[in-house]
Formats: C-alpha cells, sequence, structure tokens
C-alpha cells in the first residue's frame, strides 16, 4: 500500500483519476496563458510599468517552487487524493484574490497563491496517477498531466 491506495487499485477507476487530474495539471499553463493576454489590461488599469508587468509574470514558476517543495510532506501527511483537493482550492484562492485585486500588491499576493497551489499540483498529480494506475496501463496514464499542460497551454 503505498499512499493510502492499495497495490492492485482496479482497473475500472483510472478514467475516474484522470479526472482529478486534468484540472490540476492543465492550470499552470492556462494561467500562463491568459495572463498574457490579461497583462495588458492589467498595465492600463492599475497603472504599473514594463517591470513590474514583468515581475507579475514571471515570479509564479518561483512561487510555484514553494507549493512543490511542501507537497511531498503533506500527500505524505493527507494522502494523494486530498492533496491534489489542497492544491486546486489554493489555486482557486489565489485566482479569487488576483480577481478582486485592486492594486499592485494585492495582485502580487493572489500570484504568490496561486503559484503555491500550482506548485501542489504540478508535483502531486503525476505521482498520483502513478500510483493508482493498473501495471497494464501506468505508462498511458501517467503521461496525461503532461498533456493536459500542454492542453492548458492552447486553451
Amino acid at each position: 500500500m503505498a499512499g493510502g491506495i492499495p497495490a492492485e487499485f482496479p482497473d475500472e477507476y483510472s478514467g475516474e483519476t484522470q479526472k482529478l487530474n486534468m484540472p490540476s495539471s492543465s492550470s499552470s499553463d492556462l494561467n500562463t496563458g491568459v495572463m498574457s493576454g490579461a497583462t495588458l489590461y492589467i498595465k492600463k488599469d492599475l497603472k504599473i510599468s514594463d517591470v513590474q508587468i514583468e515581475i507579475l509574470v514571471g515570479t509564479i514558476n518561483i512561487y510555484s517552487l514553494v507549493g512543490s517543495a511542501l507537497a511531498g510532506r503533506t500527500s505524505d501527511w493527507i494522502g494523494r487524493r486530498y492533496t491534489i483537493i489542497l492544491a486546486s482550492a489554493i489555486f482557486f484562492v489565489g485566482a479569487l484574490l488576483m480577481g478582486f485585486a485592486n492594486g499592485y500588491a494585492f495582485l502580487m499576493v493572489g500570484r504568490f497563491v496561486a503559484g503555491i497551489g500550482m506548485g501542489y499540483a504540478l508535483m502531486i498529480a503525476p505521482v498520483y496517477a502513478a500510483e493508482v494506475s493498473p501495471a497494464t496501463s501506468r505508462g498511458f496514464l501517467t503521461s496525461f498531466p503532461e498533456v493536459f499542460v500542454n492542453a492548458g497551454t492552447h486553451l
């Protein structure tokens, strides 16, 4: 038993596993794609400089390091499935904070929170998929988080 999941997990649940992985994996690149278009309006509405825009967009990858560093311990403590749910909740709170931001500092706090959630998701989704996938289709199913990361880029 690894992470609270029996070694012989039934094949019938493999598809359900990917339903959990899809939103958590695609959120990172979807966020990047949305921010690339939103920066024009953010710059105009908040009256911030190009350097501040660059910092705003680029730092989420640094912030995600915090989430990915914490993800392993958290998943050992509460389990992989609940860590994915926690990651989604953290990312959602970050999105809310960014949506309600009325200044640059508040927007950066939202990016920080969203980055932590993104780091959690990108670290745990592939691990969870590998643990619950049957041996016969493990390679196919564990590639889904990477596929969804790329799908998020195109959304």
